[in-house]
C-alpha cells in the first residue's frame, strides 16, 4: 500500500505524562483521515510531531516511501505538509496577504511585493472556493474567514498533505458546511488532509478512514463507511455514550431572572438587543438559540457585566444588576461559562490551580489578610481536576499547556461547583468530545433539579433541544419566539432563527 504519510510507533513525552504511547498511523493519498479522540487524548501532540514542532522520543515518519526526520515546520513544508492549527497563529493588525506570505515574502529588488502576492493569493482563493479579501486586516474579518486565511497560508507555501486541528470548533453551522465543501475539493484536486476532530456526525459527512487514539494509545482505524456513530463513540470513550440526555420534567418555581425592555449596543454602537425582555426560573433550563451576530452574545454579556445595559432593567431575585461590575454580578448569584474561553475565561500564564480560584481567591479559605493560602488553592483545585476529569499532568500546569477542550472542563468546574442561583452556559461545550459532553449536560440537569436556573447559550441545535426545556429564539436582536423543547424540532427552530414568525413555522412543521 503507498501511504503518503507513516507514523510508525510514535513516542513523545512531557514531565509526568505520556502523551503519544506506540502509535501508528497510516494516510492514503487523497483522502481524509479523521484522528478522533477525546480531550487531552494526544491528537494534537501527534500532529505536532508531524508538522515539526515536537520531536518523538522513539518512532518514525515516512513522508511519500521515503523516511524524514521532521526537525522544525520549515522542514515540513518543504515536505508539503501544511497545519492549520486550533488557535489561529495570526497577527491582527495584519492584513490576510501580509499573515499569508508572512515567512516567506515575494520581494523585488528587495522589496515585499504584496501586489503580485495579492494577485497569487486570490488566484488560489478561487480555485478552492476560499474567497477572501486579500487587504481585509485580520481583526476585521469573522472567525470562519481567518480560518480560511490559514489554510490558504498553507496553500500558498505549497501544501498537498493538510493538517486540521478541530477545525470546526469556532465556526457556525453555516460555516461548517462551506468547510466541508472546500475539503471535499482539495481532496478532489489531489490533496490529503488529517483533520483532528472529536465531532462524530462531521467525521460521518466528510472521512473516508478514521484512526481512534484513546489515552495516548492508538485503539484502531476503521472505515467511516462501515462504522456509526456509538461505534465511533465506544472506540473513544472506551464505554457506551448515551447521546440523548435523560432528565425529568422541570418542575419550574419562582422567577430568578428578569429581563425587562433592555437595549444593548455592540462594539459598533449599533444596538445588538433592542427592547428584550426574558424571565428565567428556578428549576428550569432555557436554551437561547439563533444564529450567531443576533445579539446572544450581548445580551449575555450586558447580564454578566461585561457590557452596558443602554435602557431597560436586569433583576436576580428582586435585585437590580444592570450596569454593576463583573465581580459584583458574580458576587450576586450568577455564574458564568464565557462563550470566548481565553479571552473571558482564563488567565492562561497562571496555573491550572490558580484558574480554578479565579471568582473566589480573596475570599476565605483561599485568601488570609489579603495573603493567597496556596495550600488550600491547590488542594480545590485537586478535587475539581479529579471530579470534572480535567486532563493535567498536575494543578500546577499553566492553563496555556492544556487542550482546549481540558481547558473549557476546568472553567466549567470552576463555575458549577459554586452552584449559583443562575448559571449562565455559553457554547459550554465547544470543543468537548462526547464523554465530556454528556458529563457536561449532566451537571447542567444537577443543577436545574437542584432549584437552580439555567440559562443556555448554544449554536448547537441538537444541544438546545436536548438540555432545554424551554427555548427562546433570537433574531436581529429580539426574542421572536418561546416554544417548548419537547414540542418542537430543528425545521420549526430554524425557520425561526432565519426570521418566520411563530405561526408559519408551526404551520409548516405541521404540513
Amino acid at each position: 500500500m503507498n501511504y503518503v504519510i507513516e507514523m510508525n510507533h510514535i513516542r513523545k513525552e512531557f514531565p509526568g505524562i505520556v502523551a503519544n504511547d506506540n502509535i501508528t498511523l497510516q494516510v492514503k493519498k487523497g483522502e481524509i483521515h479523521a484522528l478522533l479522540g477525546e480531550n487531552g487524548a494526544g491528537k494534537s501532540t501527534l500532529m505536532n510531531i508531524l508538522f515539526g514542532l515536537y520531536q518523538p522520543e522513539k518512532g518514525e515518519i515516512i513522508v511519500r516511501g521515503k523516511k524524514e526526520k521532521i526537525t522544525d515546520p520549515n522542514v515540513a513544508n518543504r515536505l508539503g505538509i501544511g497545519m492549520v492549527h486550533q488557535h489561529f497563529m495570526l497577527v491582527e493588525k495584519f492584513t490576510v496577504t501580509e499573515n499569508i506570505i508572512l515567512g516567506s515574502e515575494p520581494t523585488m529588488f528587495g522589496t515585499v511585493n504584496s501586489k503580485k502576492a495579492a494577485k497569487e493569493i486570490q488566484q488560489i482563493s478561487l480555485r478552492y472556493g476560499l474567497k477572501v479579501d486579500p487587504y481585509a486586516k485580520i481583526e476585521d474579518i469573522s472567525v470562519g474567514m481567518q480560518q480560511r486565511v490559514e489554510i490558504l497560508k498553507t496553500l500558498y507555501r505549497g501544501a498537498d498533505i493538510l493538517i486540521f486541528d478541530e477545525p470546526t470548533a469556532v465556526l457556525t453551522p453555516q460555516e461548517i458546511q462551506e468547510l466541508i465543501a472546500i475539503m471535499k475539493a482539495l481532496v478532489a484536486e489531489g490533496k490529503s488532509i488529517i483533520l483532528i476532530t472529536h465531532k462524530l456526525k462531521e467525521i460521518l459527512a466528510v472521512c473516508d478512514r478514521c484512526t481512534v487514539i484513546r489515552r495516548g494509545k492508538g485503539i484502531g482505524t476503521v472505515d467511516v463507511a462501515e462504522t456509526d456513530e456509538d461505534k465511533l463513540a465506544a472506540m473513544m470513550v472506551g464505554r457506551e455514550v448515551n447521546f440523548k440526555v435523560t432528565k425529568a420534567p422541570a418542575k419550574p418555581q419562582d422567577v430568578v431572572l428578569d429581563v425587562k425592555g433592555i437595549t444593548v449596543k455592540d462594539g459598533r454602537g449599533v444596538e445588538a438587543v433592542k427592547n428584550l425582555s426574558l424571565d428565567i426560573k428556578a428549576g428550569e433550563i432555557v436554551g437561547l438559540a439563533g444564529v450567531e451576530g443576533n445579539g446572544q452574545t450581548e445580551l449575555i454579556e450586558a447580564i454578566t457585566g461585561l457590557r452596558k445595559v443602554e435602557a431597560g432593567t436586569i433583576q436576580l431575585k428582586g435585585q437590580p444588576l444592570q450596569n454593576l461590575k463583573p465581580r459584583e454580578v458574580t458576587e450576586a448569584g450568577i455564574g458564568h461559562i464565557p462563550q470566548d474561553r481565553h479571552k473571558h475565561g482564563l488567565v492562561l500564564d497562571f496555573t491550572i490551580g490558580e484558574n480554578i480560584v479565579l471568582q473566589t481567591y480573596y475570599q476565605k479559605p483561599f485568601s488570609k489578610n489579603g495573603i493567597l493560602q496556596y495550600g488550600e488553592i491547590y488542594q480545590k483545585a485537586r478535587h475539581l481536576i479529579e471530579d470534572y476529569d480535567v486532563r493535567t499532568p498536575t494543578e500546577l500546569t499553566p492553563a496555556r499547556a492544556l487542550s482546549g477542550g481540558n481547558q473549557q472542563k476546568a472553567i466549567i468546574a470552576r463555575e458549577v461547583d459554586r452552584s449559583p442561583e443562575l448559571l449562565i452556559a455559553a457554547q459550554p461545550t465547544r470543543g468537548l468530545d462526547v464523554g465530556a459532553i454528556e458529563t457536561i449536560h449532566q451537571r447542567l440537569v444537577q443543577e436545574r433539579d437542584k432549584g437552580r436556573a439555567v440559562l443556555l447559550m448554544s449554536l448547537e441545535l441538537d444541544e438546545i433541544l436536548n438540555v432545554s426545556d424551554r427555548i427562546a429564539v433570537m433574531y436581529e436582536g429580539e426574542i421572536v419566539a418561546i416554544v417548548d423543547a419537547a414540542t418542537t424540532n430543528e425545521q420549526e427552530l430554524g425557520l425561526l432563527m432565519a426570521g418566520a414568525k411563530k405561526e408559519k413555522a408551526g404551520e409548516r412543521r405541521d404540513s
